[in-house]
């Protein structure tokens, strides 16, 4: 199993990495950081947003750094934020150029390099021969070695940043565009940096797929201690997007992580100003901060478990809730949004997962077929939950499950309820685990949690209900207002159903982050917007006044009203 902490929180060891004047792992506090969106060559505007960021709770800031120049105005923004008594770390997020971050070692804090462009690639996927593929290795140790001992004289940490986006040729290549490409990219790296004795480094594997960011982690996590490897993990999900969409993206696929007690420092990706992913952030780490006390569960896992992997409980429909049936959505009270209101259920029985006992399964099996709902108060509730889903599981009993939470503990504060209800649904719902979703409130109007706990759905691609829009947070290397351009095609294009369209500021990760998108308008160059249908680039550098009419034509071709 990839973690101790499936039923009872236990945050996952690692060794200690020094950034700067904090530490990251080691059981120490969660890092919270983010990214700035401004021209990292525009020193005064940085300063200022890293300020900002770091006022706002951020312990980390990272900027791009195309290049040696961007190198030198990160050097000025550090000694300018210095000067402002804001000792904040900075990273140099590197893409395309292994020089330029073997300067960055020499004065920033950090490094983050994506192994899928550390180094220009020999060939392209499916053409690579064994010499190419050796001899890409050898060149793959020979820029690592230098850009390591550059860290070292420096006490430069390292990240190793894999994004399911930007994969190189050679991974796509072995292992096809898969969650072992992911994993493989990191476990390369690392044993190079094992090879240098270098032991300060951060990983993160990154998509927009929430169940691929998730699985991919965990399956990381599990090579990680077969090779008997300790590095802390950051954790984000990548183009989560904006407004509730992007924050219930972030807090499904980050939160579920941390519940394994896997995740040492967190970024919250969102298509706003940076200072706001922070409070996401801080809402997220204080979900999981009361399970360090929980009461504990006793639980025998389930042995045909995979937690790499989306498989859906098998279980026998009743009244279309249950395994060939979308997951269903019950409203406490008459919504038009809901499949169910709850008044309208028959044959349920309602219970805990605690009444869950050896003389309840027997009776169980004997008696006539009903739908389980299930509900619990537990503070650990998603591990509460689980258990009672294992001990189904352990006694093939197929009854259908309705999950219900009542979040009235929380007050009016609907943004703590929806970072809630995300990371305790989403966590279930990843593990495969649900029939149907309650949210309930005492005050809460039904529409609101409804409409929560459809896009919690969402999120989590267990049940598609709107387009599904793919947007990167921005950062210096965006060509145009992402957070102007995002709402743009959203407005224009909420009204299709199933469509997935990615928003993607530039060419880094543009094309490869919306690899299942059905279409994307990605920046190419100031003012110049390419429009793809799939992967395939169908308007190429259109103006970006023009670009929003012909992605919309191509749509509207693809299908007609």
């Amino acid at each position: 199993m990839y973690t101790t902490s499936y039923f009872n929180y236990n945050r996952r060891r690692t060794i200690a990495v020094k950034v700067k004047n904090i530490t990251i792992g080691n059981n120490e506090n969660i890092v919270i950081q983010s990214m700035g969106n401004t021209d990292t060559a525009d020193v005064t505007s940085s300063t200022m947003q890293a300020k900002l960021m770091h006022e706002a709770g951020a312990m980390l800031v990272r900027f791009t750094t195309q290049g040696v120049k961007q190198v030198e105005c990160l050097r000025q923004i550090k000694e300018n934020l210095h000067n402002i008594n804001c000792d904040v770390p900075l990273v140099a997020d590197v893409h395309f150029n292994a020089n330029v971050a073997i300067e960055a070692a020499k004065c920033i804090d950090k490094v983050r390099i994506n192994p899928g462009n550390f180094i220009t690639p020999l060939s392209q996927p499916g053409s690579y021969t064994p010499q190419q593929e050796q001899k890409e290795i050898q060149h793959l140790r020979a820029t690592m070695h230098s850009l390591i001992e550059t860290c070292k004289q420096n006490n430069t940490a390292i990240r190793i940043g894999v994004n399911h986006g930007s994969l190189s040729p050679r991974m796509v290549h072995k292992y096809g565009d898969t969650i072992k490409a992911l994993v493989e990219s990191c476990i390369e790296m690392l044993k190079i940096c094992q090879e240098e004795n270098f032991n300060q480094v951060v990983l993160s594997v990154k998509a927009s797929n929430v169940l691929a960011m998730v699985y991919s982690v965990r399956e990381l996590v599990t090579q990680m201690h077969n090779n008997s490897m300790l590095y802390p993990l950051h954790l984000g999900v990548t183009e989560a997007g904006n407004d509730e969409d992007g924050r219930i993206k972030s807090a499904v696929g980050i939160g579920t992580l941390l519940l394994d007690g896997i995740g040492d420092t967190i970024r919250v990706s969102l298509s706003e100003p940076p200072q706001n992913e922070i409070p996401v952030a801080q809402q997220i780490i204080n979900y999981i901060t009361p399970l360090n006390t929980a009461e504990t569960i006793k639980c025998n896992l389930y042995k045909q478990f995979n937690p790499y992997h989306y498989n859906r409980r098998d279980t026998t429909p009743i009244n279309n809730i249950g395994l060939g049936n979308e997951i269903k959505v019950i409203a406490q009270h008459t919504c038009p949004l809901a499949d169910y209101n709850q008044s309208e259920l028959t044959n349920i029985l309602r219970i805990t997962p605690d009444d869950i006992t050896p003389t309840l399964i027997e009776q169980l099996k004997k008696q006539k077929p009903q739908i389980i709902q299930l509900y619990t108060n537990h503070t650990n509730a998603v591990a509460h939950i689980r258990c009672a889903f294992h001990t189904l599981l352990n006694n093939n009993i197929k009854l259908p499950v309705i999950v219900e939470r009542d979040y009235s503990f929380l007050s009016q504060n609907f943004d703590d309820i929806q970072i809630n209800a995300a990371i305790e649904f989403g966590a279930l719902l990843i593990d495969g685990f649900g029939d149907a979703i309650l949210i309930k409130h005492n005050t809460i109007d039904s529409s609101k949690l409804t409409s929560l706990a459809l896009n919690i759905l969402q999120a989590t691609r267990t049940r598609i209900s709107k387009t599904e829009y793919i947007a990167c947070p921005s950062c210096g290397r965006t060509m145009f207002d992402l957070t102007t351009a995002l709402n743009k095609v959203k407005n224009a294009t909420a009204h299709y159903k199933n469509l997935k369209i990615a928003i993607m500021g530039c060419i880094v990760n543009g094309p490869g982050e919306m690899a299942d998108a059905d279409y994307g308008y990605i920046g190419a160059a100031k003012g110049k917007v390419s429009i793809y249908k799939k992967q395939t680039c169908v308007a190429k550098n259109v103006p970006e006044q023009d670009a929003l009419k012909i992605l919309l034509q191509i749509i509207d071709n693809d299908n007609p009203m």
